[in-house]
């Protein structure tokens, strides 16, 4: 039953990581509520199959020409600067501190897109 919820786990984050709408946004929260998996660890699982997973997305994306290379070396610069940043961070910060933070990031996200659908 376990690898039931691995599978949905993978399938989930996979259909809107390649969407390109962040498959950890379902990942993280899936692997923690339901799979009892720390903070730290859904983060860190998170990024592993993130990488896996972009690889494929940037290929398909950029194949059919919905990326545009034009200024991207500063995004990609200050991206990795701050992904290291934070990941030093994250390594000090209790999971629990982490949890909250998601958490509140989620909620912001929700509200944010939920006020975006009623403006429209």
């Amino acid at each position: 039953m376990i690898y039931f919820f691995y599978c949905l786990a993978g399938f989930v984050s996979g259909i809107f990581g390649g969407l390109g709408m962040g498959g950890g946004t379902l990942l993280i929260p899936i692997l923690t509520i339901f799979l009892d998996f720390d903070q730290k660890l859904s983060q860190g699982i998170n990024l592993l199959s993130f990488l896996i997973m972009a690889i494929f997305s940037i290929y398909i994306h950029y194949r059919h020409g919905y990326i545009v290379t034009k200024n991207i070396w500063p995004i990609i610069f200050f991206g990795v600067l701050f992904s290291i940043l934070g990941a030093l961070l994250m390594s000090f910060l209790p999971s629990k501190i982490l949890r909250i933070g998601f958490g509140v990031f989620l909620i912001v996200l929700s509200i944010v897109e939920f006020a975006k659908v009623l403006k429209k």
